[in-house]
């Protein structure tokens, strides 16, 4: 990083970490990368021929940035600032593809310290992703726990017959962990990261047995199981909501997120005025110098108007210099949908305010 300077090099080195730059690059940044270009030549008297791409370092001025999960890319879209002379286009769009292993420059008037932070901390995290599988006797859900959310790989319903029909429920149970098996393995074997079986009742210990006999390699993976209230997909939210994963997960920035939401919603429930939600009541709390935890929903930093964004980005300046904390909340899990309606703001108060 050279911030006395106004830049920071980066390369991404995996999905994860694309997903950091896109809650880091905003509107107005300029960003250096290479890419391609279609060059037509021109000859003397006669039309251009047909173009051809070519490699270009360029630069541009940032106007919207969107996350392409399905191809792992983030595309940066803005007007041309720095190219080659020979190669032509100043001051025309282009959309720079930002992957993984590829370097990048990003380049700020000014970088606020939430930012540089979730850098270094991206810098450093070395935890593996973690597998979540959640099963019981109506449904059952598999999705991979990164640090922007879940990365959701199977969802099913299924229906066994009645614990009064033992032989067939005892047949159809098979049938079902053989399917359920077949999903984590799939997601498994690229990823090769812990897996973490949760569920209601005595089924999800049956399906760990089942594992255990039928696939040593995923068996050997599993870290963890857990009992919880809820299935499916429903029941990995509530795993991850009720902490009871916190230390398999204690440096996943979802679970972390989510403590912070949930706390949020835990005060107001309480009544007791140490939280305040929305634009004006958290500026009020700044006033005070109260914000022990400022927390702020991705989309409102990257989706505001430019005058919102400058007024948000003031505040969040504010809160750090009084030593207040700043959470950048995703909305791509359910804390961030959580805090979405309250404002997409809040903020955790050293002491209560009226």
């Amino acid at each position: 990083m050279h911030l006395k300077r106004g830049f920071v090099k980066v390369v991404p080195q995996s999905l994860d970490d694309l997903w950091h730059l896109y809650n880091v690059v905003y509107p107005g940044d300029q960003v250096f990368a290479r890419t391609t270009r279609e060059v037509k030549v021109q000859e003397e008297y006669s039309r251009p021929k047909e173009g051809r791409r070519v490699m270009v370092s360029l630069g541009i001025i940032v106007e919207n940035v969107l996350w392409d999960r399905s191809l792992n890319r983030l595309r940066v879209r803005g007007i041309i600032t720095d190219i080659p002379e020979d190669i032509g286009g100043r001051g025309s769009y282009h959309t720079l593809n930002l992957v993984v292993d590829q370097p990048a420059t990003i380049i700020k008037s000014k970088w606020l310290k939430h930012q540089v932070d979730r850098l270094d901390k991206a810098s450093k995290v070395e935890d593996p992703l973690i597998l979540l599988a959640a099963v019981d006797d109506e449904e059952y859900a598999v999705a991979v726990l990164r640090q922007y959310g879940l990365d959701v790989k199977a969802e099913r319903r299924i229906q066994l017959p009645g614990k009064l029909e033992p032989e067939n429920r005892e047949e159809a149970l098979k049938g079902y962990f053989k399917d359920a098996l077949s999903l984590i393995r799939e997601a498994w074997k690229d990823l090769k990261c812990p897996l973490v079986v949760l569920g209601l009742g005595f089924v999800k210990n049956g399906f760990v047995k089942y594992v255990q006999n039928m696939d040593k390699d995923v068996a050997s993976a599993i870290v963890d199981v857990k009992g919880v209230n809820s299935s499916g997909l429903v029941g990995i939210n509530e795993a991850i909501r009720s902490g009871v994963l916190t230390k398999t997960l204690k440096n996943a920035r979802m679970a972390v997120e989510t403590q912070h939401v949930e706390e949020v919603l835990t005060r107001l429930g309480a009544g007791k005025g140490n939280v305040v939600y929305g634009l004006d009541e958290v500026a009020k709390a700044d006033q005070y110098g109260a914000i022990e935890r400022l927390l702020i929903i991705d989309t409102l930093l990257r989706e505001s108007p430019d005058q919102k964004r400058l007024e948000l980005e003031k505040l969040m300046r504010q809160v750090e210099e009084k030593s207040g904390q700043i959470t950048v909340v995703s909305t791509e899990h359910e804390a961030g949908n959580k805090l979405e309606g309250l404002g997409g703001i809040a903020a955790l108060l050293r002491y209560p305010i009226s």
